[in-house]
């Protein structure tokens, strides 16, 4: 890990000089090499802790050392599928019953027995649908009984 020490000291004499340019590549390359190799992780480790006490010039070029030598991910590692929508399943089967144009939609099943909302999500800013539970479904016809954004022939 002396050998480390030694690159990252380097590199901290040489990244505010412009002209020691060639020296801390050559620098980098040592330490890129080293992270790379059989004792990789110990490096990487080194480096990461030698980071966070340096100046921001110096970060910048060990930041840089530690992308080139991160390891490839597996190749197994594949993002999870999404899970569809409760209303995707059903999609034909539902019924829009409530559209605000200010963004909640109201959907219940030709039967009556299941109802949905769909509303956007503050944080992502895309829309989420959901499931309104049973004891929910006459709270949330008597909230908005009043409205217009009720659908005309929904038998609502």
């Amino acid at each position: 890990m002396q050998a480390v020490d030694e690159l990252v000291a380097t590199i901290r004499e040489c990244a505010p000089d412009p002209s020691r340019e060639d020296e801390l590549e050559q620098a980098k390359a040592a330490l890129i090499e080293l992270a790379t190799g059989p004792t990789g992780g110990k490096v990487r480790d080194r480096v990461d802790h030698a980071l966070r006490s340096e100046l921001l010039e110096v970060r910048w070029e060990l930041e840089e050392v530690l992308e080139v030598s991160a390891p490839e991910p597996p190749p197994s590692a594949a993002p999870p599928e999404p899970e569809p929508e409760p209303e995707a399943e059903a999609q034909d089967d539902l019924v829009m019953v409530y559209d605000d144009p200010r963004g909640l939609v109201l959907h219940r099943s030709r039967d009556g027995s299941r109802w949905f909302a769909t509303q956007v999500d503050p944080n992502s800013g895309q829309p989420a649908t959901f499931e309104l539970p049973p004891h929910q479904i006459a709270a949330v016809q008597q909230q908005l009984a009043g409205s217009p954004y009720w659908v005309l022939g929904s038998g609502v």
